[in-house]
């Protein structure tokens, strides 16, 4: 049962090990230090250094480390430990890399949250540097045997033990610790810490020690609790925009909790890059705003803290919601922006330190939404009259005598209920491509692959009932159309993207001013075959369509929002070609929406 047990577990490590190093994942760093006395030391990994193998790792003659060993307890808890072990041999509760090529190793990489035995060979102290990848603290403690842990204590001015474990009274009363002060292993290392050197003690940040929790159940790390909705980190991806974290205080008095946003360190060789972080790009959200219904919100530019009230009392539990501010990140599609947030109590006894990555999303796929026409430009003249209020005509001219025209207004005016306008857009981001569609497909090829096409052919037969066909009717109709590509901007925030979208006067499916079955309005002259020029009976049309991508609003639903939305403001020019290079415009503006349905960034057409 206990082999099976160890087999499990470590078949769980190695598959976590293989996602963990994954090229191309994104990432934050952190180096941790520990200083190797010579012999034995015990280390407690609070950044997960799984990217590379303990091979390259730990390499060249001058470094003197030689063997480490990995605590693994058995999930069982019908077994316990009640002495500190010493590594001998590796069995189902130890995990073994040693430098000597004769030694199998059973251990390949150092993930964190987990206690090591490291065997320094030299005769002084040497600084074992790490860079990993940070993660909160995680360890299921035990109440029937002893538990080999590290606490996320500070770095720098680490507290002694009688002071760390002030909060967890019941845990300073009745544990019991043993350390590794090096040398060789024996009656002295490791070295039983007793309650009267609790106070010279310091509990040192990557310092792992045996502890018994005594009957009752622990989990102490420090007196605040910090949850997270994702227990690996705050990681955004390329689509999420708020994130919760909950912090709870354990202690029997109040606590005050800091956050604070630090840089990430370079990545190590072969690590994807990390785009130099924006200092406003993390947002903590506010209180709600009785007068807008919008929440406040503030930039983690600098600390922010937050005060929890005792144990058991209203107020000792906090959810803090931040926000992503994607409008900041303007690197481009795919880049990485990786911070630590770092949650520190004001007493000084813990540190916990949160990896919190993002990714600038890639905009390319189908976005289909609508078009909200809301004002149209008017075309109203108005005439000259005498005193009597008739109209007068002006000169005569080649055409003839007209009425005299003071002027024509082309304001825009608010219509009585907005008018529709489905819209359809595809985006390649890698080349910048957009273009409006009139219909497009979403299924799948012959080869089983989802495709996005404009042309029902190319999807495969047998999947056909599953396929789903957009249409955009106010947009001009033919079989071989592919769409209109942008003839100007972009897709992006702030800028705008524009389409042409031609009509041909003699374009029998679409143009409204044709009726192929009536004689007065076919495009042709009497004798049924010759064409009319543009003009005669039918118009060329041109419709000049601008969105206009907004930025997001000051608030922070409008800041955090996802990427899988974009909206802003619309506007169409109309213009009607005639004779002899005769035109009359006319305008319409609202506002669209825009949401993507798929992230295929090929469009297959004809």
């Amino acid at each position: 049962m206990n082999r099976t047990l160890s087999r499990v577990r470590i078949l769980a490590t190695v598959v976590a090990l293989l996602f963990g190093a994954l090229p191309g994942a994104r990432a934050q760093w952190q180096t941790q230090s520990f200083t190797l006395k010579p012999g034995w030391n015990a280390v407690f990994l609070h950044v997960d250094a799984s990217h590379v193998g303990l091979d390259s790792l730990i390499s060249g003659p001058a470094n003197p480390i030689a063997e480490v060993w990995l605590w693994q307890p058995s999930a069982s808890s019908v077994q316990f430990t009640t002495t500190p072990q010493q590594p001998s041999a590796p069995n189902s509760q130890w995990a073994v890399w040693d430098r000597s090529p004769v030694v199998a190793d059973s251990l390949t990489s150092l993930i964190a949250n987990h206690a090591y035995l490291v065997r320094n060979t030299n005769t002084v102290d040497y600084v074992w540097t790490l860079k990993g990848q940070p993660v909160p603290p995680d360890y299921q403690w035990t109440s029937t045997g002893l538990n080999f842990i590290g606490f996320p204590t500070p770095a720098v001015a680490a507290p002694d033990f009688d002071t760390f474990l002030v909060p967890a009274p019941e845990l300073q009363r009745t544990a019991e610790i043993y350390r590794y002060p090096g040398g060789d292993l024996g009656p002295n290392n490791p070295t039983r810490v007793f309650p009267n050197q609790f106070r010279s003690t310091p509990a040192r940040r990557g310092e792992a020690v045996w502890i018994r929790s005594g009957t009752a159940y622990n989990r102490y790390f420090g007196p605040i609790e910090v949850n997270l909705q994702d227990p690996a980190g705050i990681h955004f991806g390329d689509s999420q925009g708020v994130f919760s974290v909950r912090l709870r205080n354990i202690t029997a008095s109040a606590q005050t909790v800091t956050l604070s946003l630090l840089p990430s360190e370079a990545p190590p060789a072969g690590q994807p890059a990390i785009t130099a972080t924006p200092a406003s790009w993390l947002l903590v959200r506010g209180a709600l705003n009785p007068s807008t219904l919008t929440y406040d919100h503030t930039a983690l530019t600098g600390p922010k803290s937050f005060t929890l009230a005792a144990q058991g009392q209203i107020g000792s539990e906090l959810e803090v919601v931040l926000g992503l501010n994607r409008s900041v990140m303007s690197a481009p599609a795919g880049s990485g922006y990786a911070s630590i947030l770092r949650f520190a109590d004001t007493g000084g006894l813990s540190q916990i330190d949160v990896p919190v990555t993002a990714s600038v999303a890639d905009t390319s796929g189908l976005w289909v939404g609508g078009a909200n026409v809301t004002r149209v430009g008017q075309y109203l003249k108005t005439y000259v009259t005498d005193g009597n209020g008739q109209l007068l005509l002006g000169p005569v001219g080649a055409s003839g005598q007209a009425y005299l025209s003071s002027g024509t207004n082309t304001a825009l005016t608010a219509v009585a209920r907005p008018f529709p306008l489905r819209l359809i857009v595809h985006h390649n981001a890698a080349t910048a491509l957009a273009t409006l569609l009139q219909r497009v497909y979403v299924g799948i090829d012959p080869a089983t692959n989802a495709i996005v096409t404009t042309q029902e052919s190319q999807l495969s037969p047998a999947a056909i009932g599953s396929a789903r066909r957009i249409s955009a009717t106010h947009l001009p109709f033919s079989h071989e159309n592919d769409g209109w590509p942008r003839s100007l901007g972009k897709f992006q925030l702030g800028t705008n993207l524009v389409f042409n979208v031609l009509l041909d006067p003699n374009d029998q499916a679409s143009n409204p001013f044709l009726h192929t079955f009536h004689p007065d309005h076919d495009n042709l002259q009497s004798d049924f075959r010759t064409v009319e020029p543009q003009g005669v009976e039918s118009y060329g049309v041109n419709r000049q369509i601008t969105l206009t991508f907004t930025e997001p609003a000051a608030d922070f639903a409008s800041l955090t929002a996802g990427t899988d939305t974009v909206g802003g403001s619309y506007s169409e020019v109309i213009t009607f070609r005639g004779l002899n290079g005769q035109s009359r415009a006319f305008t319409l503006t609202g506002v669209f929406t825009l949401n993507r349905v798929s992230p295929i960034s090929t469009l297959t057409q004809n």
